[in-house]
């Protein structure tokens, strides 16, 4: 290979230079950015310059799906092909590109080196599919851009940058932290100040309250956590704060990849100031004087909107040396990430924050003791920490009268599919599936309701005999299902869900970290008999097969994606069996 100036890698990569190790995901994402990939020269002097084994650099270079170690076309276009945007016609869209960049199947270059097309797992853009992510260069460096409501005959705008996106639909029964969403940019500190922003945070340094105060009020709210384990957000505030150990770690968790959740997005790219005003008042209520804002690289307007953002708040004096003039300094700063939906486990974004493979850690210990550096450290979900203000604002007891005595304050749910409004909406817990399907988002489109996946890839399948069940966390356990990411994915009777099926396979199977083997081949294994399902010609064994997998990946695996992989599959096989007879049968 012929010698290469390595002068504008050094001084894009300078900034991070002093992080060391941590430094590698950013480092990375600025080297790639002048050439598109990361050539063997690039990779020994990024090793070099942040005094990290070379084999370390490359192990994380092939374990994230943005980041390339060989030459790629002038644009890359990623269509994404999961079950939302598949109900949109994203086999279309991705043929189309395919034909038009003149490569034979996804995943290859063109021969004049303009293009590479990818198949792409979910995007995010669920409610505004098909959705497409592009890296194309401009000005000698390359740059991300999403485009929604993608068809084949949009093909040529989408590779010229130019497709217009459509606006989010955003609407529910109350107006808590949506009240500046969906609105077609982005809210200003200053817009989020007029609305009564950043009440709640100059309340707690005004006050004098302690930060075990605050965790008492936080208590109080009823808050659960809102990513999907719905683990009271108070206990891991408390946790951290009384754990030994300097110094802490307060990390805001944006690595979304769920199949048909895009809430978080919704949330950042429209009032990114909320989420900040939560996070503030959880670093200061566990001693925290550094913050991190980890979100999944495929959202290039929401991290340019949280950047932003904490440039407005750093400015304002509500981040910096003295927040409020309070003497408690904190400073908050985003990470990329670059295409691991595991990095959405709590240990794995972890690992990638310090540079590492975003592999899931054992636990115990848990992060409360021993999270990100080792050192004591809370991890939220970007809902949870928008709750924040209103609780610190108009109360506890306020938010906890929304919703019911053990699910309180309002939820965001992602709708996507079959209806005619998709959408994102806010609702009190306790009201119907109905409600929000039929009430809200429209009804059913193109036929008549067939299923509903409740809480996202890892969820479960409801049906019309389940519209009448409360959203809550305990109607939904008590009825079988999950509310998982607080996604709902509407298919009418129009749509073979076997189809649906082998594309949450295909999801899982490519997404599996590969740390643990009965998760690595587990998902393997699951997919390649899902290919028969869908094909319609299961194999005598194929369905014992299935459930032995589940049982397998549901009690072994190191992880939640494991452990879950299974659940559609499983709720599958028990409302249509007859999708599961094999020929002989």
């Amino acid at each position: 290979m012929p010698d290469i100036d390595l002068a504008p890698l050094r001084s894009a990569i300078a900034p991070f230079v002093p992080l060391g190790r941590s430094g590698l995901l950013p480092a990375l994402h600025a080297a790639q950015a002048i050439s598109g990939w990361i050539s063997e020269p690039i990779a020994t002097e990024v090793a070099r310059v942040l005094n990290v084994p070379l084999a370390d650099v490359h192990g994380v270079i092939e374990f994230y799906s943005m980041f390339y170690n060989h030459p790629i076309g002038q644009t890359v276009v990623r269509v994404c092909a999961d079950p939302a945007c598949s109900l949109r016609g994203a086999d279309a869209v991705l043929d189309a590109a395919c034909q038009r960049a003149k490569v034979s199947a996804p995943g290859e270059t063109s021969a004049d080196g303009a293009y590479t097309i990818e198949r792409s797992p979910c995007l995010g853009l669920c409610n505004t599919g098909v959705g497409v992510n592009i890296t194309r260069c401009e000005n000698d460096r390359y740059h991300d851009l999403s485009f929604t409501n993608a068809r084949p005959y949009t093909i040529d705008e989408i590779f010229a940058g130019k497709h217009r996106e459509a606006d989010d639909y955003v609407g529910g029964d109350v107006c808590i932290v949506t009240a500046l969403c969906g609105r077609g940019h982005t809210a200003s500190l200053i817009e989020y100040e007029a609305a009564g922003g950043m009440t709640a945070l100059r309340k707690v340094f005004e006050s004098g309250i302690t930060a075990q105060g605050v965790i008492d009020q936080l208590k109080q709210s009823g808050l659960l956590g809102r990513g999907g384990a719905a683990f009271p957000t108070w206990i891991k505030w408390e946790g951290t704060l009384k754990a030994e150990g300097a110094p802490k770690f307060f990390v805001v968790n944006a690595d979304e990849s769920e199949p048909g959740t895009f809430k978080d997005r919704i949330l950042m790219e429209g009032d990114p100031c909320r989420i900040l005003e939560g996070a503030i008042i959880g670093a200061y209520s566990i001693g925290a004087h550094h913050a991190y804002v980890y979100i999944r690289g495929e959202y290039p307007r929401a991290i340019a909107a949280m950047r932003h953002a904490i440039e407005e708040c750093r400015a304002a004096g509500y981040l910096g040396g003295s927040v409020l003039g309070s003497g408690y300094a904190l400073d908050i700063e985003v990470r990329s990430g670059a295409g691991a939906y595991i990095c959405g486990e709590e240990t794995a974004l972890f690992e990638s924050i310090e540079g590492k493979r975003g592999f899931p850690r054992m636990k115990p210990p848990f992060p409360a003791t021993h999270g990100l550096f080792g050192k004591p450290t809370v991890i939220n979900n970007v809902e949870t920490l928008a709750k924040i203000p209103y609780i610190f604002t108009h109360g506890a007891d306020a938010f906890a009268r929304f919703g019911t005595e053990k699910s309180t304050g309002p939820k965001l749910f992602c709708v996507s599919g079959d209806v005619v409004r998709p959408g994102l909406y806010e609702v009190p817990f306790g009201v119907t599936l109905r409600h929000l399907i039929e009430d809200l988002a429209g009804g059913v489109t193109g036929g008549q309701l067939q299923a509903m996946l409740m809480g996202g890839a890892a969820g479960g399948f409801a049906t019309a005999n389940d519209l009448d069940v409360k959203l809550t966390f305990e109607d939904l356990r008590a009825r079988g299902l999950s509310l998982g990411s607080g996604a709902v994915m509407v298919f009418n009777d129009k749509r073979d869900l076997r189809d649906v099926l082998l594309r949450l396979g295909r999801f899982f199977a490519h997404e599996s970290c590969g740390k643990c083997y009965p998760c690595q081949m587990g998902t393997q294994r699951q997919y390649e008999v899902l290919q028969r399902v869908a094909a319609g010609n299961l194999k005598a064994g194929d369905k014992e097969c299935l459930t032995d997998l589940a049982w397998t990946m549901s009690d072994a695996s190191i992880c939640g994606l494991g452990q879950s992989a299974s659940w559609a599959v499983q709720s599958a096989m028990k409302v249509w069996p007859e999708m599961f007879v094999t020929s002989d049968e």
